[in-house]
Parts: C-alpha cells; sequence; structure tokens
C-alpha cells in the first residue's frame, strides 16, 4: 500500500516512509491510495473472530508486505491485550469502554502499534529515531507508555501548562528513561504548531530523524478503527441502525470509524460531539471551515481548535459537503451540560462517565431525540479517574483508584519549560 498527501505537492510513498516521516514534505497528512471493502462473509462470521482476528483482517492491506504477516500478527497481539466491553444503558443508548488499557485511554491502542510498527522498522538503524508529539491530555501518557524503552527511539512531548489533568500530567512526566516532557506556556494548539513547524524546519530534520505520533501519523490513526468493529460485534445481533457518537477533538478517532465504514461495516451514522471547540459543528451548519484559537473546558483532550484530521473526512467524503452531511451530524455542549451530564448518567444508571464520555453521551441523545429507532454507543475514551476533580466534584462519590492510576501516584515530575518554537528547536539540538 501507498501512500499521498492530501495537499498533493509531495511523492507518494510506502508505509514505512509514511509512519517514519509522520507528516509529507508538503506539510499534508498522509493517506491510503486505495481501500478496498472486506468481503460480507467477514461480517457474517464475525462472531466467530477474536479481536486479534478481525484487527489483522481490517489492518492488512493499509500495512503489508513491509510488515511481514508473522510480524504484524504479533504486534496486533501485543497491542491489544486488553478489553473492549460494551455497557448497555437502556435500549437506545450503550458505551463502548476504551480505558482498559495502561494508561486508561483510548490512544493506548493507537500508541502501542505505532511503537512496535517503528520499533520494527527501526531494526539495525544506527541513526535514532525522535518521536514529538503534542497532546491536549491523554495522547502524552499512551505515547509515552507505548515507547518506553523502544531501542533507538527517543520521545519528546509538548504539552500546554495548566490544561491537563494532574493524573495525565503525572503519566507523561514520570516515567524517565527515553521519555522527555517538555511543559509549554500556551494551548494545545500551540504545542501542535510548533510540532508541525518542527518537522517543517530543514535546519533540524537534516540533523535529525523526526516523527510524530500524534493521530495526524498513519500508525497512530489507522488501528483506531478497531474499535468499531469490536462495539459491532457485540451489538449487531441485537440492536439495527447502530450510531456512535464519538467526542471529538483532533478527529482522529472518528476519522477512524469512518474508515472501518468504508471497509464495509454497516454503520448508520456518525455524531461528532464536541464541547465548546465547535468548529465542525460549526461548518456543518455554515459549510464554512473557521478554526479558531482552543478554548479550555472540562473535557481538556477535545480542546482543539484545529482538528487536523478533519482533512482526512473531507477526502473519505469525495470532498461533497452534501455526503458529509448525509454521514455526519455535529453537536456541541457546555461544561455546564457537561456536569448534568455526569450526575444523570450516575444517577440515572449507575454508571460513572468521564467529561469526554458525557460529552458523547449528549450527542447520542440529541441525534435520538428525532430518530428514536437508533441504537446509539458514546465512546468512553478515558477511565473517569483520570479527571477525579470534576467527577468526584459532581457525583459527590469518591473513586478507588485503579492500578494503572496507583502506579504513577507520588512519583516526581520531570519538565522542561518552554515558550516558544525557538525554545523547543533549541532543546532538540541539545
Amino acid at each position: 500500500m501507498n501512500y499521498y498527501s492530501l495537499n498533493h505537492k509531495a511523492p507518494n510513498t510506502s508505509f514505512k516512509d509514511a509512519v517514519i516521516k509522520g507528516l509529507a514534505p508538503d506539510k499534508g497528512l498522509y493517506f491510503p491510495e486505495s481501500i478496498t471493502p472486506l468481503s460480507q462473509e467477514f461480517f457474517e462470521s464475525i462472531d466467530n473472530l477474536s479481536h486479534s482476528e478481525i484487527a489483522f483482517e481490517t489492518i492488512k492491506q493499509f500495512v503489508l508486505p513491509e510488515i511481514p504477516e508473522d510480524v504484524l500478527k504479533t504486534i496486533i497481539e501485543e497491542t491489544l491485550s486488553f478489553d473492549f466491553p460494551v455497557v448497555e444503558l437502556n435500549e437506545n443508548i450503550s458505551t463502548l469502554e476504551l480505558f482498559h488499557g495502561p494508561t486508561m485511554a483510548f490512544k493506548d491502542v493507537g500508541a502501542r502499534f505505532m511503537a512496535r510498527c517503528l520499533g520494527y522498522f527501526n531494526q539495525g538503524n544506527d541513526r535514532e529515531v525522535t518521536v514529538l508529539v503534542a497532546t491536549s491530555g491523554d495522547t502524552g501518557g499512551a505515547v509515552a507508555n507505548g515507547f518506553l524503552g523502544v531501542k533507538g527511539v527517543k520521545v519528546v512531548i509538548l504539552y500546554p501548562s495548566g490544561k491537563v489533568s494532574d493524573i495525565q500530567e503525572m503519566q507523561l512526566t514520570t516515567l524517565g528513561q527515553n521519555i522527555s516532557a517538555l511543559e509549554v506556556n500556551g494551548t494545545f494548539d500551540d504545542c501542535q504548531a510548533m510540532v508541525k513547524t518542527a518537522f517543517l524546519d530543514d535546519s533540524l530534520t537534516s540533523q535529525m530523524q523526526l516523527t510524530s505520533a500524534n493521530s495526524i501519523n498513519v500508525a497512530r490513526w489507522l488501528p483506531q478503527l478497531f474499535y468499531f468493529i469490536f462495539a459491532y460485534k457485540q451489538l449487531h445481533n441485537k440492536y439495527k441502525n447502530i450510531v456512535f457518537s464519538v467526542p471529538s477533538g483532533n478527529f482522529g478517532n472518528i476519522c477512524a470509524g469512518m474508515m472501518a465504514q468504508q471497509l464495509g461495516l454497516p454503520i448508520h451514522h456518525f455524531v461528532a460531539s464536541n464541547n465548546a471547540n465547535n468548529v465542525v459543528t460549526r461548518y456543518l451548519v455554515s459549510q464554512l471551515y473557521e478554526p479558531r484559537p482552543s478554548v479550555q473546558t472540562i473535557s481538556n483532550a477535545m480542546d482543539v481548535g484545529a482538528p487536523s484530521n478533519f482533512i482526512r473526512i473531507q477526502e473519505i467524503y469525495k470532498n461533497n459537503f452534501e455526503f458529509l452531511k448525509d454521514n455526519v451530524s455535529s453537536y456541541s455542549f457546555t461544561d455546564d451540560e457537561t456536569r448534568e451530564a455526569l450526575k444523570e448518567i450516575y444517577t440515572t444508571y449507575n454508571y460513572v462517565a468521564d467529561p469526554h464520555g458525557a460529552v458523547g453521551y449528549l450527542g447520542c441523545k440529541t441525534y435520538l431525540k428525532e430518530r428514536p429507532e437508533s441504537h446509539c454507543v458514546f465512546l468512553e475514551t478515558a477511565h473517569p479517574t483520570k479527571f477525579l476533580d470534576v467527577v468526584e466534584e459532581v457525583i459527590k462519590e469518591k473513586q478507588p483508584l485503579p492500578r494503572q492510576i496507583q502506579s504513577v501516584m507520588g512519583k516526581e515530575k520531570v519538565a522542561v519549560t518552554i515558550s516558544t518554537y525557538e525554545d523547543l528547536k533549541s532543546y532538540l539540538l541539545k
């Protein structure tokens, strides 16, 4: 499989080079040259397939033969070493729990998959690869854990000061070894802009090999399509018209779901559930795509004012606005509405959600008002204890800490504070 730049001003390249480069030379995101739908037989026999078998069949066309079949199967087995349960709240709403991995966030799958792909590609390479990543919360911890100790790979994580939760910060600043954290005086958009600038700085890239572990990287983004197929397997015998409500920030997760749809998964519709950072919600009303500076919310991992992956979504739907709108709805919710949703989910269903899942729940409710025949699945993207201050204040119940969270408690934070791109460049060159 070859990949092309969505800016269409760079040569097509291999999966290996797309993973190592992260971003195309013309600043574009990479996209696969073709998408071949899976057979009807695959979906008819899905109940008899393991998660690993499903993942292999769905990802192989994007990866083989650059990673051999047996190696890819091992990578998948190691990536999917935890559960992805669906919890049904009522006959119309379920939640897909994506927080059972090592850092208790949905990004564990993409980070682990990419780390293992890069580790394979870097065998026998004397040149160290630096993974440069911006995080609005969960990406940093997932990438740090996924790449910890990977030979020949150094990880540098940029995160916005004061705009991630305490536990998220501990997960990305306490590991040491080949992981470094840079605390940025600014927003996530500032962090992401610095990362993109670094990739395009010839005076930097001529001296070091940089790649990204944000969802702009195809190896981080594509494996997220697994979740949607796992949920379908658990629900398809009971419900028709399955809709996914995805808490959306950088839009990598929902975009991966759309790739699953392109592979033939019978997803009825998508809901892009936004917080106050609602550039896509506004776009679907006005047809004007107008990125804005991000604003801080209690669902901080979605505080993105310029979602990178939206250009991939436009590509999937052939840059046809009506085609896109037929497949995707989007709604935006305030922090107050999110808190009310957290309370409602707890008191009505005895279920503790996190703020991002609560936004997804609100997306379900809004969509179902006019389409009550659907079954809507919201993605619970992070464990609620990663947002203890918000969750405990709303539900008035103390929450026990899982072992994954306990493991980082009390460790010493190590981070370097930076303010400008020149600060980042100086740090990397040292």
